[in-house]
């Protein structure tokens, strides 16, 4: 059983060393970062906190040195999800991709150029440390089902379920992952912009009491947008952030790690993701609306020419 990790960063990588574990699976990943593959090649791939494992993937920074593969996951961030998938689909022409990405429309680019997708939804989180390690920050639970329009044999989606679960990463199969996908994505558009604009960890910003109202709020015109969809999500996002205040209160959301090292953020695929479905059901989003346009403004300030 051959799988590949397309985007080896520190979401691609706690898969890549989990899955490497088992004897069964001869795992490989795919990453631009030249340092980061030599050093998983050299030394294997490192993870503490959280987990605490040592493995060896193989990786490369080019497609045509990995060879056909079973399964693909994609954790790149959603704003190269085209490019990842474009230079990577030869080696899925007959396999199943699973995308655990943030965000919603990473199924969609995905399924052009694979056969069989995957809808999933990831909620470990961790940070780079060092090329060749990463720190995981959180644990939890991992979701996948078929992506309705181009969708994985339910024997595939099982499959890697239980290689997943297997290795120390605990996932279900579901006859419909939406609900957890939309959970997540809520919590996300309604909590990662907040840490990136103020620099706050979760918990220290969920203690603030106007920051916790602008929180709720964001939570609701997402809530709002999954019913009109039809979605029934499978918890409350609201309570959720609070349990995340409880068990990762010091955590940097990976927005913020972005804004921290003046990266590019996945906010036109989080609460951008939002405004678009909010528009095609005619639910309004303002509080998302705006996120949005502050999050792209400080992205801006970044790369102005007049300064």
């Amino acid at each position: 059983m051959k799988i590949c990790i397309v985007g080896c960063g520190a979401i691609g990588s706690l898969f890549a060393a989990h899955l490497a574990q088992l004897e069964n699976v001869e795992v490989w990943a795919f990453d631009l970062d030249r340092r980061h593959v030599d050093a998983i090649n050299a030394n294997g791939l490192r993870l503490s906190g959280e987990s605490s494992v040592l493995s060896y993937p193989r990786a490369s920074s080019n497609p045509g040195d990995i060879p056909p593969c079973e399964f693909g996951i994609v954790a790149t961030k959603s704003m190269h999800t085209r490019a990842a998938i474009e230079n990577s689909a030869g080696i899925f022409k007959q396999g199943a991709v699973l995308t655990v990405q943030n965000g919603v429309g990473n199924e969609e680019t995905i399924a052009e150029f694979v056969p069989r997708v995957m809808r999933g939804t990831t909620f470990p989180a961790g940070h780079m440390v060092e090329p060749g390690h990463v720190a995981q920050d959180t644990g939890g639970k991992t979701w996948i089902g078929p992506f309705e329009a181009k969708p994985a044999a339910r024997v595939e989606i099982e499959t890697l379920a239980s290689l997943l679960t297997e290795s120390g990463m605990e996932t279900l199969a579901m006859e419909d992952a939406r609900g957890a996908q939309w959970t997540k994505l809520i919590f996300n558009a309604a909590t990662n912009p907040i840490g990136a604009l103020t620099g706050l960890p979760h918990g220290v910003a969920c203690d603030q009491p106007m920051l916790r109202k602008v929180i709720s709020g964001l939570v609701a015109e997402g809530v709002a947008v999954a019913g009109a969809l039809g979605i029934t999500l499978d918890s409350d996002p609201d309570e959720l952030v609070d349990h995340a205040r409880e068990v990762a209160y010091l955590h940097k959301a990976s927005m913020l790690q972005d804004v921290l090292a003046k990266r590019a953020t996945e906010v036109a695929a989080i609460n951008g993701g939002i405004v678009k479905f909010g528009q095609e059901k005619g639910v309004p989003t303002p509080l998302n609306q705006a996120i949005w346009a502050l999050i792209n403004g400080l992205e801006h300030s970044w790369t102005r020419d007049d300064q």
